[in-house]
């Protein structure tokens, strides 16, 4: 079996032995996962440079990954199913989307329960390190890959770094979001480009050669390669980056899939000689990835990197969050899989579940294409908030180009929009800055909580793969009934609720040439040559400037507030014509009704709607039994939802004495 050795090196109560309902105690389990691939066998294939892999006296290509899982503490109590979270950038994720509990404050800070959803409900939460740059911070999981090995040694060739700032700055690390750098090999390459830009589908232009330089960064002692860009005159907030240069040193990255794949297939299938912690009991194993993990989850489909060497299925289902049509550097040469920006991103097409064409380049695919061609397909769920719709490429996943119609749905694929919310968590009250980076929008920020939602997707997928029961119907906008239009004609829609520009211009994913040997996890034309744009589609928008398809939650149904899923940058923090996120952290906006009659705000005020709170919450309640009816909310969170909306009301007619 690849994962050869699990060295556990911790084990523990979780929460200080707190018991979860019927399931009771669970125990923490922390170490390092060992793996060995044979780079020969047919389902290691699709791995970027495995052939250029050291390897060891076995032929077999080495390596290993931080490893955690908490399972519960009784044998049998648990309910058979693994729920693997593909780390973010080295960080634990299922506990905040999932148990609604607080953002670590650090990474190596102990895990908090939140309201223990996922242990009442007997989870198995497993965690291995998959991305290769991972920086060494105390609590973050990575994975130790090899690097590729040519006839010269080290892999040398040309790679883009994205660069953008929130303040100023005249020094940056060669990597996205501080992640392990690429070293220029060269500091004085004349071929070396930094191009800046203020808006991804607009305009660049290049940066003198004499006005930037790679420099080394003396801390403790001075870096033996360049690793950071000197810019003399600064760094704008706000602006955008692409710095192409040569390098040396390609990790082989696409090992990251082997990682997922062989941990759950080992959690499945190894015994408890074999040194596996849950022997007997996984029956089966679900993954979710949010944002860049989410993409993960869309590439590693893609790939048919699902099927481990034995040719077993190892995910049996997997939730893809927030990835809109994305994919990533996870399998490239000089891959950088922070890297999170869809207008630099290579291989965006296909998009869809289900064979589409490209009517401009006459490319022809499938996400799901190898691994039906294997009959190996998981149980997918393709979740996304409005922010991955107004970024431009959301829709694309149930488009088809060709004709421009609502593309036909895989019979193992759910695709569901939450409408009106934003990328990140929400925080209520409504915050003005994002208290992670100081990041300030022209608007409060989006304050619509999704999670009921993704427990209920969770729940269904687990029927659903579990006991054969299909989930409830996709639901997102769509062409045919009108409720999908382009982004460009909803902003004069927004124009009414005060506060909201309506002279900014939406971003829309580009096709991009990166040279004929993308497929093949290489690229050659850095920056790519850009194509035509691809259509950007929305839903559409009610009276008060809320979304009206997609899966709503009564924040819209009965609403106190419009909300979106784009932000504009506040001119504090530089480029106040483009929207927060195009470097991550998607935000939205949360603007209320008036309390009473405004002659400043057309829209129909809270008085007007409810006649009173009591008539408020007995709507609201409706709403919640309608959705739990349809599938979409757990009847667990009905009384959250219900309490939540309480306190909106209170809150925006400050009816709460503040």
């Amino acid at each position: 079996m690849p994962l050869t050795r699990l060295d556990i090196f911790r084990t523990e109560e979780f929460a200080e032995g707190r018991s979860f309902g019927e399931v009771g105690p669970y125990r923490l389990i922390e170490g390092t996962a060992h793996f060995a691939v044979d780079p020969s066998n047919e389902r290691n294939a699709a791995i970027t440079d495995l052939d250029l892999a050291p390897t060891d006296a076995d032929g077999l290509v080495a390596f290993s990954s931080d490893f955690a899982m908490l399972h519960p503490a009784t044998p049998g109590r648990g309910n058979g199913s693994v729920l693997f979270d593909v780390l973010n950038r080295g960080n634990k994720t299922l506990l905040t989307h999932f148990n609604g509990a607080p953002r670590p404050a650090a990474p190596d800070a102990p895990l908090a329960p939140g309201n223990g959803f996922l242990m009442r409900h007997g989870y198995t939460l497993v965690w291995c390190g998959w991305q290769a740059d991972v920086p060494p911070t105390p609590g973050l999981m990575g994975m130790r890959a090899p690097e590729a090995i040519g006839s010269q040694g080290p892999l040398t060739g040309e790679i883009l770094c994205w660069l953008q700032v929130e303040e100023p700055a005249r020094v940056l690390m060669l990597s996205h979001r501080g992640h392990l750098p690429h070293p220029a090999v060269d500091p004085h390459e004349d071929s070396a480009r930094l191009l800046v830009g203020d808006h991804p589908n607009g305009p660049v232009e290049e940066v003198p050669r004499d006005r930037w330089s790679f420099v080394r960064v003396e801390d403790a002692q001075v870096e033996p390669e360049p690793s950071h860009v000197h810019m003399a005159d600064g760094f704008e907030p706000g602006r955008t980056y692409q710095l192409v240069y040569t390098t040396r040193g390609s990790g082989i990255v696409g090992l990251g899939f082997a990682a997922v794949r062989d941990t759950v297939s080992f959690l499945k299938h190894s015994s408890a000689s074999g040194g596996n912690p849950c022997a007997g009991e996984i029956e089966c194993a679900y993954a979710f990835g949010s944002s860049q993990s989410g993409r993960f989850l869309r590439q590693m489909v893609h790939l048919g990197l699902n099927e481990d060497e034995q040719q077993r299925i190892a995910l049996d289902g997997l939730i893809s969050h927030v990835a809109g049509g994305m994919r990533g550097e996870f399998n490239l040469r000089f891959g950088q899989p922070s890297k999170d920006i869809c207008f630099v991103i290579p291989e965006l097409f296909p998009f869809t579940d289900t064979e589409q064409t490209d009517p401009v380049t006459g490319r022809s695919g499938s996400l799901l294409a190898r691994v039906e061609e294997r009959g190996k397909v998981p149980k997918v769920m393709f979740t996304n908030t409005s922010a991955e719709y107004w970024r431009g490429d959301a829709a694309l996943i149930h488009t088809d180009l060709e004709s421009m119609t609502d593309a036909p749905e895989s019979e193992h694929v759910r695709r569901y929009h939450f409408a009106g919310t934003q990328h990140s968590g929400a925080v209520f009250p409504p915050p003005d800055v994002r208290p992670l980076d100081g990041m300030k929008g022209q608007l409060p920020f989006n304050s619509v909580d999704y999670g009921p939602l993704l427990r209920a997707a969770l729940h269904n997928l687990d029927r659903w793969v579990s006991a054969g029961n299909p989930a409830p119907p996709s639901r997102h906008p769509n062409l045919e009934d009108g409720t999908a239009v382009e982004s460009r004609t909803v902003v004069p829609k927004l124009s009414h609720v005060p506060g909201v520009a309506a002279d900014w211009q939406p971003t829309r994913a580009m096709r991009l040439d990166y040279g004929p040997e993308t497929h093949l996890g290489r690229t050659t034309r850095l920056p790519a040559d850009r194509g035509e744009e691809y259509p950007a589609l929305v839903s559409d928008v009610d009276e008060d400037g809320n979304e009206i398809a997609g899966i709503r939650l009564p924040d819209l149904t009965v609403p106190v507030a419009t909300y979106s899923g784009w932000n504009l940058r506040h001119p504090d923090v530089g480029n106040p014509g483009l929207v927060i996120g195009i470097s991550g952290g998607l935000m939205g906006w949360t603007v209320p009704f008036p309390s009473a009659r405004s002659a400043n705000d057309p829209r129909r005020s809270i008085d007007e709607r409810y006649a009173s709170r009591e008539t408020y919450i007995s709507q609201v309640e409706a709403a919640s039994e309608a959705l739990v009816e349809e599938g979409y909310l757990l009847a667990e969170d009905v009384d959250e939802v219900v309490e939540l909306a309480g306190a909106r009301y209170d809150h925006f007619t400050d009816r709460d004495g503040d």
